[in-house]
């Protein structure tokens, strides 16, 4: 059983934590969807306040 890549997952809380300075634990204990989401609502703020699809903020494109 393959899990999901721990890199991904430090890649997603630090990218949740720069933006909402959510803490470590706050972050690490959300379900993945949940980080995912949460990425995705992000990436869709920068989109908005920069007024611009591609965002170079947007590292979580929705898939």
């Amino acid at each position: 059983m393959t899990g999901y890549p721990i890199d991904k997952i430090y890649e997603e809380a630090a990218f949740i934590a720069y933006y909402f300075h959510w803490s470590h634990d706050d972050i690490m204990s959300m379900e993945h969807r949940e980080r995912r989401r949460w990425c995705e609502q992000i990436s869709a703020i920068n989109r908005k306040l920069s007024d611009e699809p591609d965002n170079p903020f947007d590292v979580f494109k929705r898939r």
